[in-house]
């Protein structure tokens, strides 16, 4: 199973991410968590520590005057090794970098790795009995700049409104253009069966699941802790759990 979770921005993207990747190895997957992510999330949703360093800076170079490459030794399976972080239930961890203070220049050399990094995961023999699910920053740009070239499947997370939805009908669009993946839609945050059929109307097509709204989400949020560690009998928890069990028959066979 590889997947990319995607969505409008606080459409709650990171908590189905993490909550997906956590149940999966909980299934007994060998899961890879990818966080491309430049803003905090999947680490939180996941249980696990954010590294203080940008965890790709040491694994690229630029030469003088060239473009950024790889260090010599580096590739998929050594970058896994030597720099993703573990997370619970056996999940490794790897991530792109977080804005900070002095933006972007501190991390443009993990985020060039993390791009060259993640178009080798495919062919990696290594990562082939693995699954992927990576979550990508808000809105259509990633995808459009193929920043989950690892990805059978995007799961796209939509809240019952027009911009959500239409945030989401393009990003099926661009990834549905690359041929061979799938878009499925989700809907997230639904007070009830009528919410769930208004997103259907938006996106056009028959939603993947729901997750319904639950304060149990934002209080593992203000907490600080995962939702399946904080509340993993909450409504919201068993809808995930659900989709998972339904994403199963719909993903590209590997």
């Amino acid at each position: 199973m590889r997947i990319a979770v995607v969505g409008k921005g606080g459409a709650g993207k990171s908590v189905l991410a993490g909550t997906m990747a956590r149940l999966l190895a909980r299934r007994g997957e060998r899961v890879l968590a990818l966080d491309s992510d430049l803003m905090p999330g999947l680490a939180l949703s996941l249980g696990a520590d954010v590294p203080v360093d940008p965890p790709l800076n040491d694994a690229a170079e630029r030469p003088e005057g060239g473009r950024w490459r790889l260090k010599r030794g580096i590739g998929p399976v050594r970058a896994v090794q030597r720099y993703s972080v573990a997370a619970p239930d056996g999940i490794r961890l790897l991530q792109v970098g977080k804005l900070g203070a002095d933006g972007l220049a501190p991390i443009v050399a993990s985020v060039q790795a993390f791009y060259m990094v993640i178009h080798r995961l495919r062919d990696a023999p290594s990562f082939r009995d693995w699954t992927i699910v990576g979550d990508l920053p808000a809105g259509p740009r990633q995808t459009a700049f193929d920043w989950a070239p690892y990805a059978d499947t995007y799961v796209i997370v939509v809240e019952p409104s027009w911009k959500s939805a239409l945030t989401a009908r393009r990003v099926a669009r661009i990834a549905r253009s690359r041929g061979g993946v799938q878009a499925r839609f989700v809907a997230n945050k639904v007070d009830n069966s009528s919410d769930a059929r208004r997103v259907e109307e938006m996106v056009g097509e028959p939603l993947l699941g729901t997750v319904p709204v639950d304060t149990a989400v934002a209080e593992s949020d203000r907490l600080g802790v995962a939702l399946i560690d904080h509340a993993p009998a909450s409504p919201a928890a068993g809808a995930i759990e659900q989709l998972v069990v339904d994403l199963a028959p719909v993903v590209s066979p590997r």
